[in-house]
């Protein structure tokens, strides 16, 4: 007979609070029969746990004395979202510096676990698949992550010991506005003093954090993973591109991620700007589209549109001759 996890694991919490419980009191607090309280009690028997049961008329149960329970219980179901939790965020990249730590936390979890459960959940890790492949990250530490989090929540300006891709070191007196992870890396994204703009910064990147003597507001319209996802996207690109879309800014906001480039309103639609290395992939993205759109910039990028248009008229013309050119079809 199946019995709810959740007031199998309420009823060991009462016992854990020591001294012996009635099986009227049990059943009371619980919300259930008395019949019900033994096969809870059968049911922590079976886990391992030493439940001693005292018979007679005010007969009830209590934990063996000295013994002391594992600092965690989980239900089933809490058990398998903290594992699939931990396995997924390791596949994402989100990790601090110790790279043991998802597999030190699954230990642990594993460990405290009954062991039919533990046994499940290590046949679970074994035979699960992802169809997407793991990611390569570049992982923060655990004290610069904290730290900053603390100050982007305090609105307390902070000062880092930073290095630029190109290695110069440098201090740098930050406004936090948001933290972001994205492909693999934790961003720190807000208002640099020193340069007088709102900037990101790699996480990887910063080797210290130090508290500074200054307090902010966070602007209201500020989108902290749109400034990372469009500042990235807008990073070590050829070509800037500026195109007039003919739909809503809604409808452009659910077709286009955050990575593709900055949306805006435009008196003929949304105006998309962006960065480009290729321009013929920026045609057919816009093609792919299906809405009408104006180039304002670059005048090439129009080259490339009518290029990918002859392409398209030639490879619709060949299907057509073909069709008109195939001979009888002998079953």
């Amino acid at each position: 007979m199946t019995r709810p996890t959740a007031r199998v694991l309420a009823m060991l919490e009462l016992l854990q609070a020591g001294g012996q419980c009635t099986v009227g009191d049990l059943a009371a607090r619980l919300g259930v029969d008395e019949r019900t309280v033994r096969r809870y009690a059968e049911h922590l028997a079976d886990l391992g746990v030493p439940v001693q049961a005292q018979r007679g008329r005010y007969g009830g149960y209590r934990l063996s004395p000295g013994y002391k329970l594992p600092p965690l219980m989980l239900t089933d179901d809490e058990a398998v979202a903290v594992v699939l939790g931990l396995r997924a965020a390791e596949r994402a990249g989100l990790a601090t510096t110790d790279h043991a730590a998802t597999a030190s936390a699954l230990a642990k979890v594993s460990r405290v676990l009954p062991r039919p459960l533990s046994q499940r959940l290590d046949s679970l890790l074994s035979t699960a698949h992802f169809t997407t492949p793991a990611r390569a990250s570049s992982p923060a530490g655990a004290d610069t992550l904290l730290d900053l989090a603390w100050a982007a929540q305090a609105r307390r300006t902070v000062v880092i010991a930073y290095t630029a891709w190109g290695g110069q070191e440098s201090q740098r007196e930050v406004d936090v506005y948001g933290l972001v992870f994205h492909s693999g890396r934790w961003y720190a994204t807000g208002h640099d003093h020193g340069r007088d703009d709102v900037r990101t910064f790699r996480l990887d990147r910063i080797a210290s954090v130090r508290q500074g003597d200054g307090s902010y507001v966070v602007p209201a319209d500020f989108d902290a993973a749109m400034q990372v996802v469009s500042g990235i996207a807008a990073v070590g690109w050829s070509h800037e591109v500026a195109v007039v879309l003919r739909t809503t800014l809604a409808e452009a906001g659910q077709r286009l991620p955050p990575s593709v480039g900055r949306l805006s309103e435009h008196l003929d639609g949304v105006l998309l700007e962006t960065r480009a290395e290729h321009l013929d992939g920026m045609a057919c993205m816009l093609a792919g589209l299906g809405w009408d759109f104006e180039v304002i910039t670059p005048d090439v990028l129009r080259d490339e549109v009518l290029a990918l248009c002859d392409r398209l008229r030639v490879s619709a013309v060949r299907g057509a001759v073909a069709g008109t050119t195939a001979g009888p079809q002998i079953p």
